[in-house]
């Protein structure tokens, strides 16, 4: 007999049969099949769990196996089947198994079963092989309720599970019908500085706006203590909130990675990681391939502050993610592949002081030209051509920082404006999260829509400006994301012009 169990993998699953052989030799508890010593602790775990609960542990050798055996495992979700098996093992369950039943949950030293990391994944990928039934951690079933059609039975001790089995005290399947959620329960993520609470910067916020509607990636540049930062964190206010399926995948990826692997995630996540993080952190990776930055922040928002101030090799790692929305990673033993599906917001300095360009005297940039040219080329070619919208954040007077307070009803427009344009886009591409940027070649032919004008306009400025065809085709995007803000079914002249704006400068 077997009892089956499901493992993570990177963003993926592993099914495991776990096999129970009881001897008549020492008692002992061994544990074969590739397992790490998280696996192997189990042995413990479980004979705590088992005197706790009343339940008798065989006083025989017990053998257990975790097949495939030539695949690593590393899970303490195994706990749970594990002690099933053996108490099926010694003639202790009244029933027999259904065969569609996987059992995942980490035992406590006093019988509690205790949530584990990546239950979502573990679920699809249970359901996507055939197994719709799951027995899981108590703290673990609000997730578990995001995924649909399942039966689910909860279980908060060893106790519980051995008097369900042994058909004493039954408990309830709970039927996780179309995976709808009741949100009161959510985590809310924290609030953010409201947009209408930065003075001035008109041509940066409609930069933002345009790039909220649409998920394309901005770099904001200018002086010092102009409001780059503040732009860039209060964009996140404006984001609208995140549907179904795509709480589903935030929560899933937080999971492998955040400390509250039991939370269900609502709000767009907003990842600020320092200039000094490592490429591993920022891409991911480690000895068991967990999501880093860029996957932590998917469906959310990037913000790299001082851009030129990151390692090359971190910077040069972002391509494909830019480009593909995923991040595949290889390591000799392993190898995963985590969505990476961000608006990346960018802020860097003209120069190394800052005021290269100001027409302030008493802030002029005092860097040697060499210095300049030096830190301008810590971005690539391949990355800047990836970024969709260049502005400038200019200085304001100081007379008017205190002349303006938040707006609410301002900051209620632009997100109007951006769930509106989000809306055409669902229609558009039937698809509730699928945004202008990721359109490919063949959407864009497609969908872009441009009138005469504008494609005239578009070809011109693309032979005068020496534009690449990556440039051509995402100039495109954001004027097809304009005329959505617009809400206009064709590309204008003026969409296409003000797409063309917001093109990489020369500094």
């Amino acid at each position: 007999m077997r009892v089956r169990s499901i493992s993570s993998k990177g963003n993926d699953g592993l099914l495991v049969d776990i096999e129970c052989h009881l001897s008549n030799n020492l008692p002992n508890i061994v544990i074969v099949g590739f397992a790490n010593k998280a696996v192997d602790e189990a042995r413990e775990r479980i004979r705590g769990a088992f005197a706790s609960s009343n339940i008798p542990l065989p006083r025989k050798r017990v053998i257990i196996n975790l097949a495939p055996a030539d695949i690593p495992k590393a899970d303490s979700g195994f706990d749970l089947a594990i002690a099933v098996a053996i108490m099926q093992a010694n003639g202790q369950l009244q029933c027999t198994l259904p065969s569609n039943i996987a059992f995942v949950g980490e035992l406590g030293l006093d019988g509690s079963v205790r949530a584990v990391r990546g239950l979502i994944g573990k679920l699809l990928y249970g359901r996507a092989h055939g197994i719709t039934n799951f027995v899981i951690p108590a703290a673990n079933l609000q997730q578990a309720q995001l995924v649909p059609g399942l039966q689910v039975i909860a279980v908060d001790t060893l106790g519980q599970l051995g008097g369900h089995f042994s058909q004493l005290a039954t408990l309830d399947s709970i039927a996780t019908g179309d995976g709808s959620y009741a949100m009161s329960h959510n985590v809310e993520r924290g609030t953010h500085a409201p947009f209408s609470a930065v003075v001035g910067q008109g041509i940066a916020k409609r930069a933002l706006e345009i790039a909220a509607a649409g998920g394309h990636n901005v770099l904001l540049s200018g002086p010092p203590g102009t409001g780059k930062s503040m732009l860039a964190k209060a964009m996140a206010g404006i984001l609208p909130p995140l549907n179904r399926e795509e709480i589903l995948e935030v929560t899933h990826v937080h999971s492998l990675s955040s400390h509250a692997y039991d939370q269900i995630i609502s709000q767009r996540p907003f990842r600020a990681p320092h200039h000094s993080a490592s490429q591993v952190a920022i891409t991911g990776g480690g000895a068991q391939l967990k999501p880093g930055e860029i996957s932590l922040s998917h469906r959310g928002v990037l913000f790299l502050d001082e851009l030129p101030e990151f390692s090359r090799t971190t910077l040069e790692a972002l391509r494909q993610p830019l480009e593909d929305r995923t991040i595949s990673l290889s390591r000799v033993k392993d190898s995963a592949e985590f969505p990476a599906n961000f608006i990346l917001v960018a802020t860097a300095n003209p120069c190394p002081c800052g005021y290269y360009g100001t027409v302030d005297a008493a802030q002029s940039c005092r860097c040697q030209s060499w210095q300049i040219t030096s830190y301008q080329r810590r971005l690539s070619g391949p990355i800047l051509d990836r970024i969709d919208l260049f502005t400038n954040v200019s200085a304001i007077e100081h007379d008017k920082l205190l002349t303006q307070a938040a707006d609410d009803s301002y900051d209620q427009a632009v997100s109007n404006r951006i769930a509106t344009a989000r809306h055409v886009q669902s229609v558009r591409y039937a698809s509730a999260s699928k945004l202008n940027s990721e359109m490919t070649n063949a959407d864009t032919i497609r969908f872009a829509q441009l009138s005469q004008s504008a494609t005239s306009l578009l070809n011109t400025a693309a032979a005068n400006l020496n534009m690449s065809a990556r440039t051509y085709m995402r100039a495109i995007k954001v004027a097809r994301t304009i005329a959505d803000l617009e809400q206009m079914p064709n590309v204008s002249k003026n969409n296409i012009a003000e797409a063309l704006s917001y093109r990489q400068p020369s500094w």
